[in-house]
């Protein structure tokens, strides 16, 4: 295999493209369509890849694009992916391009990553400097961890046979441009679970009456935490937390309903059993102590995302060879990612991008006044083509 060449893209290809990549990504951050219901976004960006060329495929995994660029004779495809979708969240900006749909909100990026891969593929349409093919996939729905399952359902791997697969999410707090990745789990999994204890409700005044659900429910929520501080080895990075706790209590009514809501991550999946079956151990043990009936439910909505090592290899050399900071064996992070999915099928690598240090650009993912650093937009482009480059160089038989 012949070695991967530099790819420079032209100062004057970025400069003519830059208002046209302001421009489109201030327009999806004003337009935020949540999971499932991205049917503007997905138009403009089927639109503007049969601009470029392209043949394009909608409707996959529901409203999710696929836009296929063929060149050469390389028998190699790889599947770049972008995420479309926002989240619920009313945006508190004061920039001049503030979410016009009350409620929701581009508060993860996703705007800037489906710009960032719609002009990478503007630009590789144009210059063709790959043999092989490529796809260009702008999924829907990665927030609830659906869109990736819809897609393979949809018959994405049958249809376009990919060879591995590759994913950019920006870091906020992360100096501009960098980009990190590592081998092996680099995204734990979550699953949500549901706890349903129904007793006895009564007058406050007298507790012996019945069986109140609070008292019970506030025994099992502390018992739960001794999951991970007592039953899982250190250092394991498992987290259980007790997100909601919603009963039918009353100012002088002790509750006979509660209900225990939240979420469970985890790095491996054998921890996932584990911690399933210890949650059902001591809800079990809590009814028979109480005499309340529980009924629990423990859904994984997203699983491990696992990088494969030559994807992580061709991720580091792309970035070192435009000469941006790498850091090629992060620690993993604890947010999960639905690009898991694709990574559980075929091999892949899902990669950080720095947003930068400063101001709204260092903001928590999903913070309300969260915003995608548009100077990340040609890093994005950049690195995209040579990646592309790295992988299907028109050098590599």
């Amino acid at each position: 295999m012949a070695k991967a060449r530099v790819h420079n893209i032209s100062a004057d290809w970025l400069q003519t493209h830059k208002q046209h990549m302001l421009a489109f990504r201030h327009d999806l951050h004003q337009h935020p369509e949540l999971g499932f219901e991205e049917t503007r976004t997905a138009q403009k960006v089927a639109a503007a890849l049969r601009s470029y060329g392209l043949d394009v495929y909608t409707d996959i995994g529901q409203t999710g694009v696929v836009g296929v660029l063929k060149h050469g004779t390389g028998s190699r495809t790889v599947l770049l992916r972008a995420d479309m979708d926002a989240l619920p969240i009313t945006e508190q900006s004061s920039h001049g391009y503030v979410s016009k749909t009350t409620g929701n909100m581009h508060a993860c990026g996703h705007d800037g990553h489906t710009t960032m891969l719609l002009f990478a593929a503007k630009y590789l349409a144009e210059t063709l400097p790959f043999s092989g093919t490529i796809l260009f996939l702008f999924q829907p729905n990665e927030e609830h961890g659906l869109g990736a399952k819809a897609m393979l359902a949809d018959g994405l791997l049958e249809t376009f046979t990919p060879d591995e697969a590759y994913a950019i999410h920006n870091l906020p707090g992360a100096v501009l441009g960098e980009v990190s990745t590592r081998v092996g789990m680099i995204c734990t999994s979550e699953s949500l679970f549901e706890i349903e204890i129904k007793g006895q409700g009564g007058h406050a005044s007298m507790p012996h009456v019945g069986i109140d659900t609070i008292t019970v429910g506030a025994e099992l929520v502390l018992a739960l935490q001794t999951i991970v501080s007592r039953k899982m080895a250190p250092g394991s990075g498992a987290v259980v937390s007790v997100t909601e706790f919603i009963t039918d209590g009353q100012r002088n009514v002790l509750p006979g309903h509660t209900l225990i809501k939240g979420d469970a991550r985890a790095r491996k999946p054998q921890d996932r059993v584990i911690i399933e079956r210890l949650m059902r151990q001591i809800a079990s043990g809590v009814a028979q102590t109480h005499n309340v009936a529980i009924k629990m439910t423990f859904n994984t909505e997203f699983v491990e995302t696992y990088n494969a090592a030559a994807q992580v290899a061709a991720v580091v050399s792309a970035a070192t060879k435009l000469g941006v900071p790498v850091v090629p064996d992060r620690t993993p992070m604890s947010f999960s990612e639905d690009f898991g999915i694709f990574a559980e099928a075929i091999p892949g690598c899902f990669l950080l991008l720095g947003n930068g240090t400063a101001g709204v650009y260092s903001q928590p993912l999903h913070s309300n006044d969260y915003d995608f650093n548009d100077a990340v937009l040609p890093i994005g482009v950049q690195f995209w083509t040579q990646l592309v480059i790295e992988r299907l160089s028109a050098n590599i038989d």
